[in-house]
């Protein structure tokens, strides 16, 4: 059976953002909550994450792990999320209105993912 399009694009979404974390590890540095230990180690760890589970979509015997993994990730990156909002320094920059637009869009994410294991 083959899959939507778009399960294709989810996957294709992850492993790029994976991707990013090697590419601007800079970038993910700066909005790593304070309290958490080895940021280096922990951004490039993500990246991992995301890229396996993202090419974990494209297979059908690792797609239903990667659905669950994909929302456990997005959940355990509300962290950075509800980090960026406690203080102008941990914003890095962005503005409110958008650090709050991406907390439903985090999990309209999980959402997505979720809808993926029915099909």
């Amino acid at each position: 059976m083959a899959y939507p399009w778009h399960l294709y694009v989810m996957g294709a979404i992850y492993i790029i953002a994976g991707t990013l974390h090697f590419i601007k590890p800079k970038v993910y540095l700066r909005i790593m909550p304070r309290y958490l230990p080895f940021h280096k180690a922990l951004v490039l760890l993500s990246g991992i994450a995301e890229i396996i589970l993202g090419v974990g979509l494209f297979f059908k015997e690792t797609k239903e792990l990667a659905i669950y993994g994909i929302i456990a990730m997005l959940a355990v990156f509300l962290l950075v999320h509800f980090y960026m909002l406690s203080s102008e320094k941990a914003s890095a920059g962005f503005p409110k209105w958008a650090l709050l637009l991406r907390l439903p869009i985090q999990f309209a994410l999980m959402y997505w993912a979720f809808t993926y294991l029915k099909v």
